[in-house]
């Protein structure tokens, strides 16, 4: 099985991406075929554009990935998919390492956070500490979604050189006398 056929058996089929409750709004959009074409490139830029919205502090991020996936013809079921890796569970620590790095590149001492599950504790930390976090999601998100890419696309091209070979040695070997 290559990689187009690993990512198939991950993906969801068409259908239930015009059914999705956010996605659906999209409306006719969604039955455009090549958002949801799997190769080298279109994997690749899915990928890239999931990782990226997953360490953007915004609501939203599975609608807009959609609309990036669209917008630059890459594969949205890979996008929307690569968002999820911020969830309930990693986006503490996830935040947390943003908010350090963007500290230390912005110079500042870095606070130490005393979390709360409160509005209040919120938009009291948000304030002060927004500048670090933000760089720090912007410069993680671009690494991940640099990282992301060129991974897919060095593996995919080796998976091809792979193919390639093996068939050049099939021809080969039933050419011999």
């Amino acid at each position: 099985m290559g990689l187009r056929g690993f990512f198939k058996g991950l993906l969801p089929e068409h259908h239930e991406f015009r059914q999705h409750r956010q996605l659906g709004k999209l409306g006719s959009i969604l039955h455009d075929p090549n958002i949801f074409h799997l190769n080298r490139h279109s994997a690749a830029g899915g990928i890239a554009i999931g990782l990226f919205l997953a360490f953007m502090p915004v609501p939203g991020q599975t609608f807009l990935a959609a609309l990036l996936a669209i917008y630059f013809h890459v594969n949205l079921p890979l996008a929307v998919m690569f968002v999820f890796v911020s969830n309930p569970l990693t986006i503490p620590p996830l935040f947390y390492i943003c908010y350090r790095t963007g500290a230390f590149i912005l110079q500042k001492q870095p606070r130490k956070l005393n979390f709360e599950l409160s509005l209040d504790w919120f938009s009291g930390v948000i304030y002060e500490i927004w500048d670090a976090l933000l760089l720090g999601c912007l410069l993680l998100g671009t690494l991940s979604a640099v990282i992301g890419y060129v991974t897919i696309r060095l593996v995919w091209r080796i998976a091809i050189v792979r193919k390639w070979e093996e068939r050049k040695e099939k021809k080969r070997l039933a050419d011999l006398p």
